[in-house]
This record gives structure tokens, C-alpha cells and sequence, in this order.
């Protein structure tokens, strides 16, 4: 006998455990389907852990810089087990809390890998081998992500990893290669430097964080090199011989090819979507470049049958899968959602200093030349970035300089992804420049420098 529910959310990811409970809020009885633990990546092997790790490398750099502050750390050290430990267990208490979450809004968790055998139909195959079907009128397909791997990178878990490994390796690597440098790669790049390795960023693009605006990325560089870090631009790595106790791995470059020793590389290069065995083939699902084609409510070509998060067109973030979650099954219960504005999504990088941003950048604007204001405070002219000791950074405003609309926000400094949240709210509001400026904003602070930044866009500026 086939489990009966009125919706079947396939991967428990913030897309789909938040779909889950949205729809139980709202009156359907929910199954998920997780062939993992709850939470999918994001909690566990992603956002959360990464955040832990990140915090403790951010300690070790005070201890490390105790007297900037007139305090007195000697030999500070760490105990890198417990380090990774610490991770893990902030990752399990939150997949825990997603178990409290289900229990409470009765929601039923099938343990297994989801298979679609026809509309309103998945077969879910458990961990022994064994099947069985679930039935529900609508299906959430919410699978996500994984490392994407390169041809000339394997991933081996060995001396070639990918993210997850990264975040549980039993010794720090005395040297490490990262490739790419996105999000990912930034933000481990930081956690390794910070805790003591010799780091090597090699990007494809010309610049590091390279779908930043360009200010941004020479911020992030300068930082970074700060920190003694290498960085190369423009360059590829192609062959790792693996074959010695570390890695030799060779990169082209403009210069010529480059030899690097390393212990370990870390292969950031993006992510690919989870769409195989799904049965979306069997079914006619619609599916362009690596990704499931949908309505702007989530709905697929075929009835009764979504899609959301990283499987789907957009940025593969959480907080986007998450709200596209909601949107979806309060579609399918009747009510009436807003479409989700894609131009006016966050994205957040968590490294030392932090980036922050939300539309677009000088660049675009100007590529499709509009007539702009742009406005930019440096936090070297902060009182609260001073008092912190954390100087370094920015933030840069746009505005249409006829109608006085936000364009973009981009920030890079201590604390930033804390916020990006007003310009996004502001962007969605509607809220102009000079509404900004006239928005006393509390002295001392980080998030006073928007307010001068907009003044400063407007010739206003006091602390410049």
C-alpha cells in the first residue's frame, strides 16, 4: 500500500524543508523524501558548518593580533580536530532543530532516494535496497547540488577535494591549492590562511570573486595578499600529479606555465545539479542546460510536478531556493504570491572581510547606459570600523540619477552581510537616494555607511 499525502516534497535542502512546512502550514498533508539527513546541504555541509569554521578562524586571527587591542595572547594555538568538531556539531544541532521543525508541523520524512515513476507518483528506494511508493497530487523536486568537477581535477577525497571534504580533513594541509574563486573558494581560502596554511588561489577569470563588481574584487585581492596569500588571475590549472606525497600542479598562465607544491587542492569550481535517476526523461520533464524549466510559480511541463532551488534557473543560493519554496506551494494552495524578483536577491560571501551585494554593478548600469550617481564610503572614515580594528572595506551605492531609484549596493568589510538586508528591503519598497539620507541611521555603526554613502552619491557626504 502506497504512503497517501497531499504533496511530496523530493530533498529537505532550504528549499525543500521549507517548502515542507510552508505547505503544512497551510493545511496539506507533506511527505519528504531525503536520501541524506534533514536539511540537505546547505545545513549540513554548506552554509551552516562553513559559518563555524569561518567564526573560529576569525577568533584565531584576534588572538593572533591580541595587541592591536592592548591585549597580551601568548603563542596562541588550536587543536584542528576540535576546530572541525565544533563544525560538525553546529551542523548537527541544526538538522536536529529541522527534525523538531517536521515533528511539530507533522510533517513525515521517508528515508530514501526519490525516483519519479509517473505524475503524482515516487518510488523511493532505501538504504537496504528496498522500495517503496509514495502518491501525492503535487510533487517538489528539490534536489540540489554537488561539486562540480572538472576533467583535469578529479576529486579523489585524497589530495584533490571538493567542499565537503574540505570542512573534515583530519590535519591542515601545510599548503593548499584552491581553484576558483567564488564564494566557496574565497571563504575557504580565508579559513585556511587564517589558520595557518600557505594558500594559492588560481582563478580562470581576470579578477577573484569574479561576478563582484570590480571595485569590490580589487578590495577582496588587496585584502587577501594582505594576508599573504598568492593570487592567480587569468589562469588555469592543467595537470596535478598526484603521484609523490603531495601535488605538483601545473598552471598556465600568461606568463607561462607555473609549477606549485602543495599538500592538497581544493576544487571550487561552481556546482552541478542533482537531475539523474530522477526520471525526468521517462516523465518528458523539460530540462535546458543542466537545469528543469519552470513557470514562474515552479510549476514544470508537466501537471502536478515543480521544481525549485539549485535544480531550477537562478542563483544557486539558499535564501533564493528557500523563498522560491514558499512562493511554489502557496501557489498550489490557492493563493495568490508574488513572483519572486530575481533582481533583487542578496548575495553574501563570508571571508574576512566579508562581501556583500544586490543589483547591479557600476558596470552593468553603465553597459546599458543609464545615467548614474554612484556614492561610496570607505570604512578607514568609520568610527565604529576604526574602534572594531576592522578598517579595511567599503560601500558603493548606485542610484538612476533622473528618478533617484537604488540600482545596486555592493559592500566588502567586517560584519556587511548583516547589511545588505536594508537595500533589499529599500530596492523592494521602491525607496529612493534621498529617503536614505534622511533615515537617520545610529552613530556609531558599520550600517551608518550607507547612509553616507548615498549622501556621498549626492554630493551630501559630512565624513568624507
Amino acid at each position: 500500500m502506497a504512503l497517501q499525502y497531499d504533496l511530496v516534497v523530493v530533498g529537505s535542502g532550504p528549499g525543500g524543508y521549507v517548502a515542507a512546512i510552508r505547505a503544512s502550514q497551510l493545511g496539506l498533508k507533506v511527505g519528504v523524501v531525503e536520501r541524506e539527513s534533514l536539511g540537505g546541504i546547505c545545513l549540513n555541509w554548506g552554509c551552516i558548518p562553513t559559518k563555524a569554521l569561518l567564526k573560529s578562524a576569525q577568533v584565531f586571527e584576534y588572538f593572533k593580533h591580541a595587541e592591536d587591542y592592548g591585549l597580551k595572547v601568548e603563542n596562541p594555538s588550536y587543536d584542528f580536530g576540535a576546530v572541525v568538531q565544533r563544525s560538525r556539531g553546529v551542523a548537527d544541532g541544526m538538522s536536529k532543530g529541522i527534525n523538531f521543525l517536521f515533528k511539530k508541523n507533522k510533517i513525515e520524512t521517508v528515508s530514501g532516494t526519490g525516483k519519479l515513476l509517473a505524475p503524482g507518483k515516487v518510488e523511493v528506494t532505501k538504504a537496504d535496497g528496498s522500495k517503496e511508493t509514495v502518491e501525492a497530487k503535487h510533487i517538489i523536486l528539490a534536489t540540489g547540488a554537488r561539486s562540480r568537477e572538472l576533467p583535469n581535477l578529479p576529486i579523489d577525497n585524497k589530495k584533490i577535494i571538493g567542499y565537503r571534504k574540505a570542512m573534515t580533513l583530519e590535519q591542515m594541509p601545510k599548503r593548499l591549492v584552491v581553484v576558483g574563486s567564488g564564494a566557496i573558494g574565497v571563504e575557504f581560502a580565508y579559513f585556511y590562511r587564517a589558520m595557518g596554511s600557505e594558500v594559492t588561489i588560481v582563478e580562470f577569470m581576470p579578477r577573484i570573486v569574479p561576478v563582484e563588481d570590480e571595485e569590490v574584487s580589487r578590495q577582496m585581492e588587496k585584502s587577501f595578499k594582505k594576508m599573504g596569500m598568492t593570487i592567480l588571475t587569468s589562469a588555469e590549472v592543467t595537470n596535478v600529479d598526484t603521484s609523490g606525497a603531495g601535488c605538483k600542479v601545473t598552471v598556465k598562465t600568461a606568463k607561462g606555465d607555473q609549477q606549485i607544491e602543495c599538500d592538497v587542492v581544493l576544487s571550487a569550481v561552481g556546482v552541478q545539479t542533482n537531475l539523474e535517476n530522477l526520471g525526468l526523461e521517462e516523465l518528458g520533464i523539460k530540462v535546458e542546460k543542466g537545469r528543469v524549466i519552470v513557470d514562474e510559480f515552479y510549476k514544470t511541463n508537466v501537471d502536478g510536478i515543480y521544481a525549485i532551488g539549485d535544480i531550477v534557473p537562478g542563483p544557486a543560493l539558499a535564501h533564493v531556493a528557500s523563498a522560491e519554496g514558499i512562493i511554489c506551494v502557496e501557489a498550489i494552495t490557492g493563493h495568490h504570491p508574488e513572483p519572486l524578483n530575481y533582481q533583487n536577491i542578496p548575495g553574501c560571501t563570508y571571508a574576512q572581510p566579508e562581501i556583500a551585494s544586490v543589483g547591479m554593478t557600476e558596470k552593468e548600469a553603465r553597459d546599458k547606459g543609464l545615467d548614474i550617481l554612484v556614492g561610496k564610503f570607505p570604512f578607514s572614515a568609520s568610527g565604529k570600523a576604526s574602534a572594531g580594528g576592522v578598517k579595511d572595506g567599503f560601500v558603493k551605492v548606485i542610484f538612476d540619477a533622473k528618478y533617484g531609484e537604488w540600482l545596486g549596493a555592493h559592500m566588502i568589510g567586517s560584519n556587511v552581510t548583516e547589511m545588505i538586508a536594508e537595500v533589499v528591503v529599500a530596492r523592494k519598497l521602491e525607496t529612493t537616494g534621498h529617503e536614505i539620507i534622511k533615515s537617520v541611521h545610529p552613530h556609531p555603526t558599520m550600517s551608518e555607511a550607507v547612509m553616507e554613502a548615498a549622501a556621498a552619491a549626492y554630493g551630501e557626504v559630512i565624513h568624507l
